[in-house]
């Protein structure tokens, strides 16, 4: 039997698509969540959220924000839950920012983010003197395990889980699935045996699986 690791916890739902196609999944968080204190204005124009754990993270401190931006369907359809406005959507924080400056750079932003994230939107929004204030919203804290074995393939969803495995693993000739290109560019770094999904949810990377063992 095909045996994986996802270096997130899945759902009965999500694990249930594997057994189904006969892959056995050992799920583990390899990192961990923490929202954290923060000011913000009760009143934003226009907020960007480059993952789900932002928009979570800001949920209970009753922010009124008129324009969301975001990366992902899964960051989408969370804001959207919640009853914000999403005004554009890219699959990647460097598209996200190229919609920005073509279409909305006479306004200002405020950022929502954690700890660890990638330069390329802050860089690309400074470079056109679009103003951008970051908010600092959560950290992300890695919990590396050591497997003592090898997996047919393992499953990242951020860069931080492919750091994260890194620590205390090696990557041999296991196949690795990752969520999408950011993600891709840091397991670049261990292997080139990579499989990208060609959407940004969990389950389009469990598709890929199925599709590359079956």
């Amino acid at each position: 039997m095909i045996e994986i690791l996802s270096t997130k916890k899945l759902t009965p739902d999500q694990k249930k698509l594997l057994q189904t196609a006969d892959i056995n999944c050992i799920d583990e968080n390899f990192i961990e969540i923490k929202p954290i204190t923060f000011e913000s204005s009760v009143e934003i124009e226009n907020a960007i959220f480059t993952s789900k754990n932002a928009v979570k993270s800001i949920l209970d401190h009753n922010i009124t924000i008129k324009n969301c931006f975001c990366v992902g369907d899964k960051t989408e359809a969370l804001l959207k839950e919640n009853g914000f406005s999403v005004v554009e959507k890219a699959y990647q924080a460097k598209a996200l920012a190229e919609r920005i400056v073509e279409n909305h750079s006479d306004k200002d932003f405020t950022l929502f983010c954690g700890n660890i994230r990638r330069e390329e939107l802050p860089k690309l929004l400074g470079k056109n003197q679009i103003k951008l204030e970051e908010i600092e919203v959560y950290k992300t804290k890695l919990t590396s395990k050591n497997m003592i074995r090898t997996f047919d393939g393992v499953l990242f969803f951020s860069p931080s889980a492919v750091e994260s495995y890194a620590q205390r693993n090696l990557f041999e000739d296991t196949t690795v699935f990752c969520l999408g290109k950011t993600t891709e560019a840091a397991a670049r770094k261990h292997t080139n045996n990579i499989i990208t999904a060609n959407r940004t949810t969990v389950e389009n990377v469990l598709v890929q699986v199925i599709k590359h063992f079956k």
